[in-house]
């Protein structure tokens, strides 16, 4: 494999944490059960139901982030309604359509650095319901979030709060999408734990792809019966992995000795000391967000220059423009990458 790029385009570039790998290799000849039905996800699921402090919660293990957005959403969801999310969400814009695919409508509002607020989803409620057309319209039954967003933002424990009120007067469900929740846990400005999110929200799943498994993520929903059948309809999305096991033993490893708690931190230390560089050496972030991923607004003399050396994710281009890359950092990043990385800046800067 060529290394003679820096890669900083995401945060599943990795394969797993080394003690996923161990417990992988030390269980490799066991013989269980299939699709999640084995005592190794029965152990993960209670690690889970502590780490969350809801003992009666419903948890599953999924294979990766659209499947699992498309089968909870299905699942939640009437047929004739459809989920309010923010205009730059996951579901909004790269997942090919599939929560369409699956005959739902997302129902996208106005964005604020990738979050939405309380108060705009009580406007989009009260205006369909005022609407004399919305006999004909499809109707909002759920809110899709996700924490941190995709501008690697964070939802505060009060809008959080906010957004459960809001959702919970109008009847409709709070779902969290968790792909990157390590990087939130780990942030120092972050005030949202596990617990509160299995107490304001109808379901969430917590991020293994992005955050230090080879594959799967992990469903909580607080209240068991909230989707009856949930196994059949996880099997009729092909969100069901049959050797099961090898994803509930890689939560169990991640929810051991608090480690999925603490294994964002390497990601969030490396974040800020790109970020420090970046604007040491003239480059400007594009907005500012805490966590693990880093934007910049690049000339396309800049973005031609740097994309040499590193490997990053295109983001948008603007009215102006400029060229809006992304960084990312993860529970893997080393601290030799991120020098080289820092050196490549200063050889790069706008600064000259």
């Amino acid at each position: 494999m060529s290394q003679n790029k820096l890669f900083f385009a995401s945060d599943y570039q990795e394969g797993a944490h080394p003690r996923i790998i161990e417990r992988l290799i030390e269980t490799n000849l066991f013989q269980s059960p299939g699709y999640g039905t084995d005592e190794i996800c029965e152990a993960a699921r209670e690690r889970i139901r502590t780490a969350i402090g809801c003992s009666k919660s419903a948890v599953y293990f999924l294979i990766g982030g659209t499947q699992t957005n498309a089968t909870l959403i299905d699942a939640l969801l009437k047929p004739y309604e459809g989920v309010i999310a923010p205009d730059s969400g996951h579901i909004s814009l790269h997942e090919a359509g599939a929560i369409e695919f699956g005959g739902h409508k997302v129902l996208t509002i106005p964005h604020q650095l990738g979050k939405i607020t309380a108060e705009a989803v009580e406007a989009y409620c009260k205006a369909f319901e005022e609407d004399l057309n919305h006999d004909h319209m499809v109707k909002p039954g759920m809110v899709y979030i996700s924490q941190p967003t995709e501008y690697g933002t964070l939802y505060s424990l009060q809008e959080l709060t906010e957004l459960s009120r809001v959702c919970r007067s109008r009847q409709i469900r709070l779902y969290v999408d968790g792909a990157r929740l390590a990087y939130a846990l780990g942030c120092k400005s972050n005030d949202v734990s596990l617990e509160d999110l299995a107490r304001l929200c109808d379901a969430f799943y917590i991020g293994g792809t992005k955050c230090g498994a080879m594959l799967g993520e992990a469903v909580v929903i607080p209240d068991p019966g909230l989707i009856p059948h949930f196994f059949t309809i996880m099997k009729q999305h092909g969100a069901l992995l049959a050797k099961g096991r090898i994803l509930g033993i890689q939560f169990d490893v991640l929810f051991e000795n608090a480690l999925y708690e603490s294994i964002g931190k390497t990601a969030l230390e490396a974040a800020d000391k790109i970020r420090e560089s970046l604007i040491s050496n003239g480059y400007r972030l594009a907005f500012d967000s805490p966590t693990n991923q880093i934007f910049i607004s690049l000339s396309e003399a800049e973005y031609n220059r740097l994309s040499q050396r590193v490997e990053f994710s295109f983001w948008e281009k603007t009215a102006d423009g400029q060229i809006v890359v992304r960084l990312a950092t993860s529970w893997a990043t080393t601290n030799g990458n991120v020098e080289k990385l820092m050196d490549v800046l200063v050889e790069c800067s706008p600064n000259g």
